[in-house]
């Protein structure tokens, strides 16, 4: 996701009509998740070149990629973060592996702006199938987000399993700060698509200057470079679709992505709750106040 912002940072968002600027974030999702794909694993065993790819370089060799008028072709190739040419792409080309969606996440703060935001995942449904004796919990079944064979035969793929060590995961709980103070907080379940989920909130939210409810209620798209971009049907059934689809966009239809919760605190100190109005049946959000 850190990949994705670097990448739209100098496209002005707030600026873009709405077929533009779909158009950006679907074609940095496709290039963001060609690299995370390729380099990220467990930073514990494997050498994951953070600083480049979270770097500006690394965003601005990748952003060159993106042009108004075509569309990249998934999957794409990753990048190298080591010494990217700009708009150059090599290498072996892999789709994103599956992960479940059986995940769930909450946000919380409190009076004297403590902030939490939690994610946490069985995987799927029943997880491992055992639970704890004596505790009443299932244990997960998280060892499926390894690949099992690298992604692209013959190239290193950090995320193999290994003894110890742990799968790569999309969770992404995010806190945003305002000068050192926490300013929001958000995040989803969803696998893969949580990315998505929170990167496309995040722009709603500070870009496209949505308040927070009506950033996480707004309809999804979610490209994680594959062949189709999946959209749920309020951008489905929206003339926009056919904009971007003139372009050379693919899209298949997704009913529901993602299920967001955040909470962000208010010029006057109080703390706003946010949820899904829809989603998975709606979402929860309260404010708990102490008994009088």
């Amino acid at each position: 996701m850190g990949e994705a912002l670097n990448i739209l940072e100098n496209s002005r968002l707030s600026r873009l009509d709405r077929t533009s600027y779909l158009h950006r974030y679907i074609e940095a999702s496709r290039i963001a998740f060609a690299d995370r794909n390729r380099w990220v694993g467990d930073p514990a065993f494997e050498k994951v070149p953070v600083a480049g790819l979270t770097s500006q370089r690394f965003a601005d060799a990748r952003a060159c990629l993106i042009r108004d008028d075509a569309v990249l072709t998934s999957p794409l190739p990753p990048g190298d973060p080591s010494g990217q040419e700009p708009c150059a792409m090599r290498g072996a080309a892999a789709p994103t592996p599956y992960e479940g969606e059986h995940t769930t996440h909450l946000t919380v703060a409190d009076k004297w702006g403590n902030v939490v935001a939690y994610t946490l995942t069985i995987e799927q449904t029943g997880g491992s199938g055992i639970t704890v004796p004596g505790r009443g919990f299932l244990l997960n079944n998280e060892l499926t987000d390894f690949s099992f064979t690298p992604v692209s035969p013959g190239v290193h793929d950090p995320n193999l399993p290994g003894p110890g060590k742990r799968p790569r995961s999309s969770v992404s709980p995010t806190i945003v700060l305002d000068h050192g103070r926490p300013a929001f907080a958000l995040g989803s379940p969803g696998g893969a698509t949580i990315i998505t989920t929170v990167l496309q909130t995040l722009l709603n939210h500070v870009d496209r200057k949505m308040p927070l409810v009506e950033a996480i209620a707004a309809p999804r798209a979610s490209q994680r470079n594959a062949a189709a971009t999946e959209l749920e049907p309020g951008l489905w059934d929206d003339p926009v679709r056919e904009r971007l689809e003139a372009k050379g966009h693919v899209f298949k239809q997704n009913p529901e992505i993602g299920a967001a919760t955040g909470v962000q605190r208010l010029p006057d100190g109080r703390w706003l709750a946010a949820a899904e109005k829809t989603r998975r049946g709606g979402g929860s959000a309260m404010v708990v106040r102490p008994a009088r």
